[in-house]
Protein backbone atom coordinates (compact mmCIF):
# COMPACT_ATOMS: atom_id res chain seq x y z
CA UNK A 1 0.00 0.00 0.00
CA UNK A 2 1.46 3.62 -0.94
CA UNK A 3 1.20 7.04 -0.07
CA UNK A 4 -0.26 8.04 -3.39
CA UNK A 5 -3.15 5.55 -3.33
CA UNK A 6 -4.05 6.43 0.09
CA UNK A 7 -4.13 10.02 -0.90
CA UNK A 8 -5.96 9.46 -3.90
CA UNK A 9 -8.56 7.08 -2.25
CA UNK A 10 -9.15 9.40 0.83
CA UNK A 11 -10.02 12.61 -2.27
CA UNK A 12 -12.05 9.92 -3.77
CA UNK A 13 -14.05 8.50 -0.56
CA UNK A 14 -14.58 11.77 0.24
CA UNK A 15 -15.80 13.71 -2.78
CA UNK A 16 -18.54 10.67 -3.28
CA UNK A 17 -19.70 10.82 -0.09
CA UNK A 18 -20.43 14.72 0.21
CA UNK A 19 -21.94 14.27 -3.24
CA UNK A 20 -24.12 12.11 -1.77
CA UNK A 21 -24.73 14.27 1.52
CA UNK A 22 -25.72 17.18 -1.10
CA UNK A 23 -27.77 15.33 -3.50
CA UNK A 24 -29.95 13.07 -0.80
CA UNK A 25 -29.69 15.64 2.35
CA UNK A 26 -29.63 19.06 0.83
CA UNK A 27 -26.74 19.71 2.59
CA UNK A 28 -25.59 22.78 0.40
CA UNK A 29 -22.64 23.59 3.12
CA UNK A 30 -20.72 20.88 2.52
CA UNK A 31 -18.57 21.72 0.20
CA UNK A 32 -17.79 24.87 1.98
CA UNK A 33 -17.02 22.95 5.08
CA UNK A 34 -14.70 20.88 2.85
CA UNK A 35 -12.65 22.99 1.55
CA UNK A 36 -12.90 25.23 4.62
CA UNK A 37 -11.05 22.12 6.08
CA UNK A 38 -8.92 21.77 3.71
CA UNK A 39 -6.85 25.27 4.19
CA UNK A 40 -6.95 24.88 7.76
CA UNK A 41 -5.05 21.70 7.45
CA UNK A 42 -2.54 23.59 4.72
CA UNK A 43 -2.10 25.57 7.06
CA UNK A 44 -1.54 23.36 10.13
CA UNK A 45 0.62 21.25 8.40
CA UNK A 46 3.51 24.56 7.98
CA UNK A 47 2.57 25.33 11.10
CA UNK A 48 3.61 22.13 12.93
CA UNK A 49 6.86 22.27 10.29
CA UNK A 50 8.22 25.54 11.34
CA UNK A 51 7.27 24.55 15.31
CA UNK A 52 9.24 21.90 15.07
CA UNK A 53 12.61 23.66 14.09
CA UNK A 54 13.50 25.04 17.44
CA UNK A 55 13.42 21.61 19.10
CA UNK A 56 14.80 19.51 16.03
CA UNK A 57 17.52 21.91 16.53
CA UNK A 58 17.64 21.56 20.42
CA UNK A 59 17.97 17.77 20.42
CA UNK A 60 19.57 17.39 17.28
CA UNK A 61 22.64 19.49 18.97
CA UNK A 62 23.06 17.57 22.10
CA UNK A 63 22.88 14.46 19.70
CA UNK A 64 25.73 15.42 17.91
CA UNK A 65 27.57 16.28 21.15
CA UNK A 66 26.59 12.71 22.53
CA UNK A 67 27.67 10.76 19.11
CA UNK A 68 30.91 12.57 18.91
CA UNK A 69 31.60 12.02 22.68
CA UNK A 70 30.69 8.09 21.98
CA UNK A 71 27.67 7.58 24.22
CA UNK A 72 25.11 7.14 20.70
CA UNK A 73 27.63 4.13 20.21
CA UNK A 74 27.67 2.80 23.86
CA UNK A 75 24.05 2.55 23.55
CA UNK A 76 23.46 0.89 20.28
CA UNK A 77 26.39 -2.01 22.07
CA UNK A 78 24.05 -1.95 24.99
CA UNK A 79 21.08 -2.66 22.93
CA UNK A 80 22.55 -4.66 20.14
CA UNK A 81 21.46 -7.87 21.18
CA UNK A 82 17.85 -7.36 21.08
CA UNK A 83 17.42 -4.86 18.55
CA UNK A 84 20.31 -7.21 16.34
CA UNK A 85 17.56 -9.68 16.07
CA UNK A 86 14.81 -7.47 15.28
CA UNK A 87 16.82 -5.50 13.13
CA UNK A 88 19.02 -7.73 11.17
CA UNK A 89 19.88 -5.50 8.57
CA UNK A 90 21.18 -2.98 10.58
CA UNK A 91 25.33 -3.65 11.16
CA UNK A 92 26.05 -4.53 15.48
CA UNK A 93 26.38 -1.52 17.38
CA UNK A 94 25.10 0.92 14.22
CA UNK A 95 24.24 4.78 15.73
CA UNK A 96 20.49 3.74 14.55
CA UNK A 97 20.04 1.22 17.02
CA UNK A 98 21.22 3.94 19.99
CA UNK A 99 18.98 6.32 18.07
CA UNK A 100 15.62 3.68 18.24
CA UNK A 101 16.67 2.87 21.56
CA UNK A 102 16.46 6.94 23.12
CA UNK A 103 13.19 6.63 20.38
CA UNK A 104 11.18 4.66 21.88
CA UNK A 105 12.67 5.39 25.74
CA UNK A 106 10.77 9.21 24.84
CA UNK A 107 7.51 7.74 23.78
CA UNK A 108 7.38 5.15 26.99
CA UNK A 109 8.00 8.25 28.93
CA UNK A 110 4.97 10.40 27.38
CA UNK A 111 7.90 13.04 25.47
CA UNK A 112 6.47 13.55 22.46
CA UNK A 113 8.58 16.39 21.76
CA UNK A 114 11.73 14.21 22.68
CA UNK A 115 10.88 11.23 20.80
CA UNK A 116 10.26 13.39 17.11
CA UNK A 117 13.72 14.46 16.67
CA UNK A 118 15.64 11.10 17.76
CA UNK A 119 12.93 9.23 15.63
CA UNK A 120 13.92 11.63 12.43
CA UNK A 121 17.57 10.91 13.19
CA UNK A 122 16.93 7.24 13.56
CA UNK A 123 15.52 7.48 10.14
CA UNK A 124 18.01 9.27 8.59
CA UNK A 125 20.31 6.77 9.85
CA UNK A 126 18.58 3.95 8.45
CA UNK A 127 18.07 5.42 5.17
CA UNK A 128 22.30 5.38 4.93
CA UNK A 129 21.92 1.59 5.32
CA UNK A 130 18.75 1.44 2.57
CA UNK A 131 20.06 0.19 -1.04
CA UNK A 132 16.30 1.41 -2.51
CA UNK A 133 16.60 5.07 -0.92
CA UNK A 134 13.03 5.71 -2.20
CA UNK A 135 11.40 1.98 -1.07
CA UNK A 136 11.39 1.43 2.67
CA UNK A 137 13.72 -0.99 4.01
CA UNK A 138 12.91 -3.84 6.28
CA UNK A 139 14.19 -1.83 9.22
CA UNK A 140 12.64 1.38 8.38
CA UNK A 141 9.16 -0.45 8.82
CA UNK A 142 9.86 -2.23 11.79
CA UNK A 143 11.02 0.75 13.70
CA UNK A 144 8.07 2.64 12.21
CA UNK A 145 5.42 0.37 13.16
CA UNK A 146 7.07 0.21 16.61
CA UNK A 147 6.88 3.29 16.73
CA UNK A 148 3.52 4.12 15.78
CA UNK A 149 1.80 1.83 18.32
CA UNK A 150 2.99 4.08 21.09
CA UNK A 151 4.11 2.57 23.60
CA UNK A 152 3.53 4.71 26.46
CA UNK A 153 3.94 4.37 30.32
CA UNK A 154 1.75 7.35 31.92
CA UNK A 155 -0.14 9.36 29.00
CA UNK A 156 0.42 12.91 31.11
CA UNK A 157 -1.28 14.96 28.64
CA UNK A 158 -4.33 13.07 28.88
CA UNK A 159 -4.45 12.94 32.28
CA UNK A 160 -4.03 16.91 32.50
CA UNK A 161 -7.03 17.15 30.22
CA UNK A 162 -8.86 15.06 32.33
CA UNK A 163 -7.84 17.07 35.67
CA UNK A 164 -9.32 20.55 33.41
CA UNK A 165 -12.48 18.79 32.68
CA UNK A 166 -12.73 17.83 36.40
CA UNK A 167 -13.11 14.30 36.67
CA UNK A 168 -12.77 13.05 39.96
CA UNK A 169 -10.40 10.28 39.32
CA UNK A 170 -8.31 11.66 36.38
CA UNK A 171 -5.62 8.90 36.41
CA UNK A 172 -8.37 5.98 36.42
CA UNK A 173 -7.30 5.40 32.90
CA UNK A 174 -3.27 4.76 33.85
CA UNK A 175 -3.94 1.19 34.00
CA UNK A 176 -6.30 0.39 31.06
CA UNK A 177 -4.45 3.06 28.42
CA UNK A 178 -0.89 1.32 29.32
CA UNK A 179 -2.56 -2.02 28.69
CA UNK A 180 -4.43 -1.29 25.69
CA UNK A 181 -1.08 0.26 24.15
CA UNK A 182 1.35 -2.94 25.27
CA UNK A 183 -1.45 -4.96 23.48
CA UNK A 184 -0.72 -2.67 20.09
CA UNK A 185 2.89 -2.94 20.66
CA UNK A 186 3.07 -6.67 20.41
CA UNK A 187 0.90 -6.83 17.83
CA UNK A 188 3.17 -4.59 15.79
CA UNK A 189 5.71 -6.77 17.37
CA UNK A 190 4.79 -10.29 16.04
CA UNK A 191 2.82 -8.52 12.55
CA UNK A 192 5.92 -7.31 11.03
CA UNK A 193 8.24 -10.24 12.79
CA UNK A 194 6.10 -12.41 10.72
CA UNK A 195 5.94 -10.63 7.29
CA UNK A 196 9.95 -10.25 7.69
CA UNK A 197 10.30 -14.16 8.80
CA UNK A 198 12.21 -13.00 12.29
CA UNK A 199 11.98 -15.49 14.81
CA UNK A 200 10.70 -14.26 17.81
CA UNK A 201 11.19 -17.30 20.08
CA UNK A 202 14.75 -16.57 20.62
CA UNK A 203 16.04 -16.59 24.05
CA UNK A 204 17.34 -13.14 24.21
CA UNK A 205 14.00 -11.44 22.60
CA UNK A 206 12.24 -13.22 25.15
CA UNK A 207 14.35 -12.06 28.32
CA UNK A 208 14.22 -8.60 27.05
CA UNK A 209 10.30 -8.75 26.57
CA UNK A 210 9.48 -10.73 29.60
CA UNK A 211 12.01 -8.21 31.55
CA UNK A 212 10.08 -5.10 29.84
CA UNK A 213 6.64 -7.04 31.05
CA UNK A 214 7.84 -7.48 34.58
CA UNK A 215 9.09 -3.86 34.39
CA UNK A 216 5.45 -2.49 33.69
CA UNK A 217 4.02 -4.91 35.84
CA UNK A 218 6.27 -3.75 39.04
CA UNK A 219 5.19 0.44 37.87
CA UNK A 220 1.64 -0.38 37.26
CA UNK A 221 1.34 -2.13 40.48
CA UNK A 222 3.20 0.90 42.46
CA UNK A 223 1.74 3.57 41.19
CA UNK A 224 -1.61 1.56 41.60
CA UNK A 225 -1.21 2.14 45.37
CA UNK A 226 0.03 5.58 44.99
CA UNK A 227 -2.32 7.19 42.82
CA UNK A 228 -1.68 10.44 44.01
CA UNK A 229 2.22 10.78 43.07
CA UNK A 230 1.27 9.33 39.55
CA UNK A 231 1.55 13.21 38.21
CA UNK A 232 4.55 13.47 40.25
CA UNK A 233 6.39 10.66 39.48
CA UNK A 234 5.40 11.31 35.61
CA UNK A 235 6.97 14.74 35.70
CA UNK A 236 9.80 13.94 37.24
CA UNK A 237 11.11 10.64 35.33
CA UNK A 238 10.08 11.81 32.23
CA UNK A 239 11.81 15.68 32.43
CA UNK A 240 14.46 14.32 34.96
CA UNK A 241 15.73 11.81 32.86
CA UNK A 242 15.92 13.86 29.84
CA UNK A 243 18.03 16.67 31.80
CA UNK A 244 20.29 13.97 32.62
CA UNK A 245 20.72 12.40 29.16
CA UNK A 246 21.62 16.26 28.55
CA UNK A 247 24.15 15.97 31.26
CA UNK A 248 25.98 13.16 30.70
CA UNK A 249 26.71 13.66 26.89
CA UNK A 250 28.12 17.10 28.23
CA UNK A 251 29.91 15.30 30.21
CA UNK A 252 30.94 12.76 28.11
CA UNK A 253 31.94 15.52 25.51
CA UNK A 254 34.28 17.02 28.46
CA UNK A 255 35.68 13.54 28.53
CA UNK A 256 36.80 12.72 25.02
CA UNK A 257 37.80 16.66 24.99
CA UNK A 258 35.89 17.42 22.05
CA UNK A 259 34.52 21.38 21.42
CA UNK A 260 31.23 20.72 22.89
CA UNK A 261 29.52 23.91 21.84
CA UNK A 262 30.66 23.36 18.11
CA UNK A 263 29.01 20.02 18.30
CA UNK A 264 26.13 21.28 19.63
CA UNK A 265 25.85 24.01 16.87
CA UNK A 266 26.95 21.30 13.71
CA UNK A 267 23.95 19.20 14.56
CA UNK A 268 21.51 22.10 15.64
CA UNK A 269 22.22 23.38 12.15
CA UNK A 270 20.16 20.37 10.56
CA UNK A 271 17.23 21.27 12.57
CA UNK A 272 15.77 23.55 10.20
CA UNK A 273 16.51 21.36 7.35
CA UNK A 274 14.60 18.84 8.33
CA UNK A 275 11.82 20.91 9.55
CA UNK A 276 11.43 22.77 5.93
CA UNK A 277 11.60 19.70 4.20
CA UNK A 278 8.79 17.60 5.67
CA UNK A 279 6.52 20.23 4.96
CA UNK A 280 4.84 18.81 1.60
CA UNK A 281 4.98 15.55 2.86
CA UNK A 282 2.85 16.94 6.35
CA UNK A 283 0.74 19.62 4.20
CA UNK A 284 -0.19 16.59 1.51
CA UNK A 285 -1.49 14.31 4.09
CA UNK A 286 -3.00 16.48 6.65
CA UNK A 287 -5.15 17.88 3.88
CA UNK A 288 -6.26 14.55 2.72
CA UNK A 289 -7.00 13.84 5.79
CA UNK A 290 -8.91 16.64 6.64
CA UNK A 291 -11.29 15.93 3.73
CA UNK A 292 -12.24 12.27 4.97
CA UNK A 293 -12.61 14.06 8.26
CA UNK A 294 -15.03 17.08 7.13
CA UNK A 295 -17.30 14.87 4.51
CA UNK A 296 -19.10 13.40 7.68
CA UNK A 297 -18.13 9.86 6.87
CA UNK A 298 -16.81 8.65 10.39
CA UNK A 299 -21.16 9.68 11.07
CA UNK A 300 -21.85 6.85 8.59
CA UNK A 301 -19.27 4.34 10.33
CA UNK A 302 -20.82 4.86 13.67
CA UNK A 303 -24.45 4.27 12.62
CA UNK A 304 -23.28 0.99 10.75
CA UNK A 305 -21.22 0.23 14.18
CA UNK A 306 -23.71 0.87 16.48
CA UNK A 307 -26.33 -1.03 13.67
CA UNK A 308 -24.08 -3.68 13.59
CA UNK A 309 -23.25 -4.48 17.38
CA UNK A 310 -27.29 -4.02 18.41
CA UNK A 311 -28.20 -6.76 15.53
CA UNK A 312 -26.21 -9.09 17.44
CA UNK A 313 -27.23 -8.49 20.77
CA UNK A 314 -23.72 -6.68 22.07
CA UNK A 315 -23.53 -3.83 24.11
CA UNK A 316 -23.38 -0.88 21.72
CA UNK A 317 -22.27 1.94 24.68
CA UNK A 318 -18.68 1.87 23.28
CA UNK A 319 -19.50 2.98 20.13
CA UNK A 320 -20.39 6.73 21.33
CA UNK A 321 -16.64 7.18 22.10
CA UNK A 322 -15.59 5.06 18.49
CA UNK A 323 -14.95 8.40 16.41
CA UNK A 324 -11.99 9.13 19.08
CA UNK A 325 -10.46 5.71 17.80
CA UNK A 326 -10.78 6.09 14.31
CA UNK A 327 -9.76 9.37 14.38
CA UNK A 328 -6.83 8.73 15.92
CA UNK A 329 -4.96 6.84 13.31
CA UNK A 330 -5.29 10.09 10.99
CA UNK A 331 -4.98 12.91 13.11
CA UNK A 332 -4.12 13.73 16.65
CA UNK A 333 -6.02 16.97 17.27
CA UNK A 334 -8.97 16.08 15.65
CA UNK A 335 -9.08 12.80 17.86
CA UNK A 336 -8.46 14.68 20.82
CA UNK A 337 -11.09 17.25 20.02
CA UNK A 338 -13.86 14.00 19.47
CA UNK A 339 -12.16 12.86 23.30
CA UNK A 340 -12.76 16.00 25.05
CA UNK A 341 -15.95 16.73 23.54
CA UNK A 342 -17.00 13.45 24.37
CA UNK A 343 -16.47 14.17 28.11
CA UNK A 344 -18.06 17.93 28.01
CA UNK A 345 -21.29 15.90 26.68
CA UNK A 346 -21.24 12.88 29.24
CA UNK A 347 -18.62 13.66 31.60
CA UNK A 348 -15.28 12.49 31.99
CA UNK A 349 -15.86 9.66 34.30
CA UNK A 350 -18.54 8.40 31.85
CA UNK A 351 -17.82 5.26 30.34
CA UNK A 352 -18.02 7.35 27.35
CA UNK A 353 -15.46 9.90 28.61
CA UNK A 354 -13.03 7.47 30.32
CA UNK A 355 -13.11 4.90 27.09
CA UNK A 356 -12.67 8.24 24.49
CA UNK A 357 -9.13 9.15 26.99
CA UNK A 358 -8.48 5.38 26.62
CA UNK A 359 -8.25 5.50 22.95
CA UNK A 360 -6.83 8.57 22.96
CA UNK A 361 -3.78 6.97 24.22
CA UNK A 362 -4.03 3.41 22.76
CA UNK A 363 -1.86 4.05 19.76
CA UNK A 364 -0.43 7.35 17.69
CA UNK A 365 -1.18 8.99 14.71
CA UNK A 366 -0.36 6.54 11.88
CA UNK A 367 -0.66 8.15 8.71
CA UNK A 368 1.07 11.54 10.72
CA UNK A 369 3.95 9.58 11.35
CA UNK A 370 4.33 7.76 7.96
CA UNK A 371 3.93 11.03 6.02
CA UNK A 372 6.60 12.61 8.49
CA UNK A 373 9.02 10.15 8.92
CA UNK A 374 9.18 8.75 5.56
CA UNK A 375 8.69 12.26 3.99
CA UNK A 376 11.75 13.51 5.89
CA UNK A 377 14.20 10.71 4.04
CA UNK A 378 12.32 10.60 0.63
CA UNK A 379 10.60 7.48 1.02
CA UNK A 380 7.72 7.03 -1.30
CA UNK A 381 6.84 3.00 -1.69
CA UNK A 382 5.63 2.53 1.93
CA UNK A 383 5.12 -1.44 1.03
CA UNK A 384 3.22 -2.76 3.86
CA UNK A 385 3.52 -0.19 6.47
CA UNK A 386 0.01 0.96 6.97
CA UNK A 387 -1.19 -2.31 7.12
CA UNK A 388 0.68 -3.29 9.58
CA UNK A 389 0.33 -0.17 11.86
CA UNK A 390 -2.82 -0.18 11.40
CA UNK A 391 -3.67 -3.89 12.74
CA UNK A 392 -1.78 -2.82 15.89
CA UNK A 393 -4.29 0.20 16.49
CA UNK A 394 -7.06 -2.03 15.53
CA UNK A 395 -5.55 -4.26 18.19
CA UNK A 396 -5.18 -1.33 20.56
CA UNK A 397 -8.58 -0.42 20.21
CA UNK A 398 -10.10 -3.88 20.60
CA UNK A 399 -7.98 -4.12 23.86
CA UNK A 400 -9.18 -0.94 24.99
CA UNK A 401 -12.55 -1.43 24.73
CA UNK A 402 -12.57 -5.02 26.84
CA UNK A 403 -10.38 -3.46 29.29
CA UNK A 404 -12.51 -0.50 29.72
CA UNK A 405 -15.86 -2.86 29.80
CA UNK A 406 -13.68 -4.75 32.56
CA UNK A 407 -13.07 -1.93 35.01
CA UNK A 408 -15.41 0.50 34.30
CA UNK A 409 -18.75 -0.66 33.01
Amino acid sequence: MTLNFIWIAFFLISFVVALIKLLFFGDTGIFKTVMDGVFDAASTGVQISIGLIGIMSLFLGFMKVGERAGAIRFLSRLVSPFFGRLFPEVPRNHPALGQMMMNFAANFLGLDNAATPFALKAMEDLQELNPEKERASNAQIMFLVLHASGLTLIPTTIIAQRVIMKSANPTSIFVPGLIATFAATLVALIVVSIRQRIRLLQPVILAWIGGFILVIVVMIAWLSAHRNLIDAFSQIVSNGLILLLFIVFLLGGLWKRINVYESFLDGAKGGFDIAVKIIPYLVGMLVAISVLRTCGILDYLTDGFRWVFGSLGINTDFVRALPTALMRPLSASASRAMMLDNMKQYGPDSFTGILSSVFQGSSDTTFYVVALYFGAVGIRQTRYTIPAALLADLAGIITAIVVSYFFFH
